[in-house]
């Protein structure tokens, strides 16, 4: 049987993700979607509200806090379910994991990789994050969460737009991007979205092509990646960060780019990214990029979830094409100096 596509849907307390995930489960889509819910307390109100006629399998893992390590009982669910379909006692195209509010997704993302039978069921497809407008600069100032599950995110939905001006959603689109310029961002009213922002969008394919990230970092291309430094988020040559605004924040999740003409020492890089994930693994929420590998004549496309790391070989280099490597790093306070000149000793 082909591998079950996830998607974990998260943002913080109030951000919208069970009006959008209503307005999933109840789209004319022809699919069936098994949830599972992560909420705090005994009783449960979305339930109530996302089992009206819907076919959907909801199973809820109340009290379930998926926030602190990789759970168990998140782990026993998706083993369960898997093994339910198997026999055909149920029968769902696709599983939607809502964290609760304060999770952090990385261990939700980390329990599809660190288990072989979960890794042989399910595919994880990606992690979307709801950040709503109207309190979301208050959260990211005061709550790690929400910043970091802003760091681990494929796909950004801004909720609440419409409660706040203009100039305060471009201020969040800026911000937001400083913070993971690797996730598209696009506006939500009442968890409408297109499906195909929702699904099938291979945030963790690693053997897709770089296209996967269609706007890697766009507005940094042919701009040298030690030039200066705006809080890791690089501009056009020339292009000024205009927003005065942003400046207010230091938030800890940052990104920053790493580019190279130059080939990469295959043995060089394995033991230099070992050693940084070791030690800074748990602050390293997202990275990837795609390599140019000395005596490898294929693209190599890596990607990592804290601690854990893969990499795949991709398409060949086109006749023609310039050779180089492009990685991009998020995460929580990383040493981004230290990180950039022990990846240019990398090089051959």
């Amino acid at each position: 049987m082909s591998l079950i596509p996830a998607t974990i849907l998260t943002g913080f307390l109030g951000s919208g993700k069970t009006t959008l995930l209503k307005r999933v489960l109840t789209e004319a889509h022809g699919q069936k979607i098994a949830v599972i819910e992560n909420e705090f307390g005994e009783e449960n109100i979305d339930n109530e509200l996302l089992v009206f006629d819907s076919e959907e399998q909801i199973i809820q893992m109340n009290n379930g806090c998926v926030c602190c390590s990789i759970r168990e009982d998140l782990r026993t669910t998706l083993s369960e379910l898997a093994e339910k379909r198997r026999k055909g006692e149920l029968s769902f195209d696709r599983v939607v994991i809502e964290t609760t509010g304060l999770a952090d997704p990385g261990p939700v993302a980390q329990t599809f990789f660190m288990d072989d039978e979960i890794a042989e069921s399910y595919l994880l497809d990606s992690v979307l994050t709801l950040v709503d407008a109207k309190h979301a600069e208050s959260q990211l100032d005061t709550r790690q969460e929400a910043r970091r599950q802003i760091g681990f995110a494929d796909q950004i939905f801004i909720s609440k737009s419409d409660l706040v001006t203009e100039a305060e959603v471009q201020a969040l689109i800026h911000r937001i991007k400083h913070m993971n310029p690797r996730a598209p961002q696009s506006r939500v009213h009442f968890g409408e979205v297109p499906l195909t922002q929702v699904f099938d969008l291979k945030g963790f394919n690693l053997n897709a092509k770089l296209e996967i990230d269609p706007d890697f970092l766009a507005e940094a291309d042919g701009h040298a990646h030690h030039d200066h430094d705006h809080h890791g988020h690089d501009h056009a040559p020339g292009e000024a960060c205009d927003h005065p605004h942003h400046h207010a924040h230091d938030d800890d999740v940052k990104s920053f780019v790493f580019r190279s003409k130059k080939a990469f020492n295959p043995e060089k890089l394995e033991d230099f990214l070992g050693a940084m994930v070791q030690v800074y693994g748990p602050k390293m929420l997202r990275y990837k990029g795609v390599l140019y590998m000395k005596g490898s004549e294929r693209k190599v496309v890596f990607q990592g979830v804290h601690q854990m790391m893969g990499s795949d070989l991709g398409p060949k280099w086109a006749p023609g094409e310039e050779k180089g490597s492009k990685m991009v790093f998020i995460g929580i306070d990383l040493p981004k100096d230290v990180m950039l000149q022990g990846l240019e000793q990398c090089l051959s």
